[in-house]
């Protein structure tokens, strides 16, 4: 069995009620498009201000998925 081996990417989730639902926004997106997501951090955490409240909170995470098996056997071209 091959080792596992990850990529990690970058994505800003933004919700209007909490800094978690940002991240599940963010996560539940990705997961459309993006197979074996494995963890995440949390970045960096900031928000918008509409009338001296907080508008919008949006969260950046860095999320690792492990690369599929099949295409770590494909040759290099």
């Amino acid at each position: 069995m091959a080792e596992s081996v990850y990529k990690k990417i970058e994505l800003t989730g933004t919700s209007t009620s909490s800094i978690e639902e940002a991240v599940q926004n963010a996560l539940r997106r990705a997961a459309e498009t993006i197979h074996n997501l494995r963890w995440f951090e949390v970045v960096e955490t900031r928000g918008d201000i509409q009338d001296g409240n907080v508008g919008r909170w949006q969260v950046t995470i860095k999320v690792g998925f492990t690369l599929d098996e099949q295409a770590m056997d494909k040759p290099a071209n």
